[in-house]
């Protein structure tokens, strides 16, 4: 006799129905009326089906410069993938043995995840702010003629690199906490009994280990910073990331060129997971070869 499932079952299977359609409806409908005719609009039905919007997009051709902003945005999150990685690993390190200020380090670092991103902003906002004001008053003080022309510290590489790894760095150090936590030390010192140094012990030994989540670290370090509105908004400057000047569109931009915009650069969080699982199955295969 066939057994029969209980109806929790059922529930449970239409809940999560209900809910991969929530989360990714959105995204597919995007996609989908991004390839609207050259006629075509913001809604359904779609009047045609071409690469129109994205031909518009790859020309320049809309109300902004898209390419401009979005270099950008892959620079600033290269570099903060590479930063929040070495941090993080530095960071797992050092806590692997007890300090003097360990814990009130620890809950300052992760406190960044509980302050409201906009007030984050805000703050290095004014801090450059205060900074900008003391070096004007300075230079004007001092007759600095090489400050003469001065204007700001804010900037993609300065206040809004600061803001982007308050928000990308507690998560690769909570990361890094796990994976050291349960990490097996008789390992290393099996490695140092045979004569090994601690470069060796870290290259030979604990670098294979914790490697694909390393992989997993930049992961989050990179697409944190692609998709960042909130703590860009105040603390950027005068240049904007991709994501700003994706929000600003939404006000202005009347064609579907903002949906194929939204599509590409969903595409490209999903490219750079898709590589981050090759490259934790390639370490893995090197590994065991």
């Amino acid at each position: 006799m066939e057994d029969r499932r209980p109806g929790s079952f059922w529930l449970l299977a239409i809940f999560f129905t209900v809910f991969v359609v929530f989360l990714y409806g959105p995204t597919l409908t995007i996609l989908v009326l991004s390839f609207q005719g050259p006629e075509g609009g913001l809604t359904f039905p779609l009047q045609g089906f071409s690469t129109h919007w994205y031909e518009t997009l790859w020309r320049g051709s809309g109300v902004i410069d898209i390419w401009a902003s979005f270099r950008r945005s892959a620079k600033l999150g290269l570099v903060v993938m590479v930063l929040t990685t070495l941090i993080s690993l530095s960071a797992g390190y050092a806590f692997r043995r007890r300090f003097l200020g360990q814990s009130l380090l620890f809950h300052l670092t992760v406190a960044s995840l509980i302050v409201p991103s906009i007030v984050v902003s805000l703050g290095i906002a004014l801090e450059f702010r205060l900074v900008d004001d003391t070096v004007k008053a300075l230079a004007e003080s001092y007759q600095v003629a090489w400050l003469a022309d001065y204007a700001t510290a804010m900037g993609l590489f300065t206040s809004g690199l600061g803001a982007h790894l308050t928000w990308t760095l507690p998560f690769g150090l909570l990361i890094m906490f796990a994976v050291f936590n349960r990490f097996p030390a008789q390992l290393e010192e099996a490695a140092r009994d045979l004569g090994a140094s601690p470069w060796q012990v870290f290259r030979h030994v604990v670098l294979p280990l914790i490697g694909p989540s390393l992989v997993g670290v930049a992961l989050f370090g990179f697409t944190l910073s692609w998709d960042e509105i909130a703590r860009s908004s105040q603390a950027i400057g005068d240049t904007n990331t991709l994501p700003l000047e994706l929000q600003g569109l939404t006000s202005t931009v009347t064609t579907p060129e903002i949906y194929a915009l939204g599509t590409l650069t969903t595409g490209v969080s999903v490219l750079v997971i898709g590589l981050s699982f090759a490259a934790i199955a390639l370490w893995r295969r090197l590994r065991r070869a």
